[in-house]
């Protein structure tokens, strides 16, 4: 029921409150793997992007989506399972790791994978620079990319707001970007040259400031960790 409400009841709905327009829908190949890399503004990119794209899409979740208990844990666990999310836990110096492994897993099975280049959303606005585990996934699996543009989710849901505002939304999706062009995966150069490209194409649709760095959050000790484990290999944040 969960599942058939998300898949069939939802989209119409989202188009009717938010006035949704979603250019290129075509573009996204109908079956096979593929990555589809998007820039990141709200919480509410994820749902917008499985639930419009013309087939189920992937993503990561945080683990405790679904551990919650009570009537409200099994709702955020039937909701997150009905539209195609991946459990993850971030607390661990393995968290990069477990998030290529599962992004891997589902495209080798030829579904659709969404990730955000600029690893956590901007609260600025800006576009920031990519990270390269959207173009190791790629070049690994050997899957084209499908540049996304979201447009409005952070009017529908703000910074620090936890409800949702009605607001004018759209979501693009560009051509099919072949990386294999840029060399192969072990190749931290080919690495950085895809990721920046698909960046450019981003940018291009959303028309959002390039901010030519890094989003990066206050550094930890658990990412501190990652960092160490992934030196020489870029991690999917």
């Amino acid at each position: 029921m969960i599942k058939f409400i998300t898949r069939v009841l939802f989209p119409p709905l989202i188009r009717l409150l938010f006035a949704a327009s979603v250019v290129g829908r075509g573009n996204m190949p109908a079956r096979g793997g593929v990555i589809l890399a998007s820039n990141h503004l709200s919480f509410f990119d994820s749902v917008i992007i499985t639930l419009m794209s013309r087939r189920p899409v992937s993503f990561l979740a945080k683990a405790e989506y679904f551990t919650g208990k009570g009537f409200k844990g099994w709702l955020s666990k039937a909701f997150f399972e009905a539209i195609s999310a991946i459990p993850v836990r971030r607390d661990s110096a393995l968290a990069a790791q477990d998030a290529l492994d599962s992004g891997l897993d589902r495209i080798i099975n030829g579904e659709a994978f969404a990730m955000y280049p600029e690893g956590t959303r901007s609260l600025d606005g800006r576009l920031y620079r990519g990270k390269t585990g959207v173009a190791w996934l790629a070049l690994t699996a050997g899957v084209p990319v499908i540049p996304v543009a979201l447009t409005g989710t952070n009017n529908i849901q703000p910074v620090g707001s936890k409800g949702i505002r009605l607001a004018k939304l759209r979501i693009e999706y560009g051509k099919p970007m072949n990386l294999s062009r840029f060399g192969t995966a072990n190749s931290g150069k080919a690495r950085r040259e895809a990721t920046d490209a698909i960046m450019v194409e981003i940018q291009k649709m959303s028309g959002q400031v390039s901010a030519g760095i890094y989003n990066e959050k206050p550094a930890t000790t658990v990412t501190a960790k990652v960092k160490r484990l992934f030196r020489g290999r870029a991690p999917l944040t």
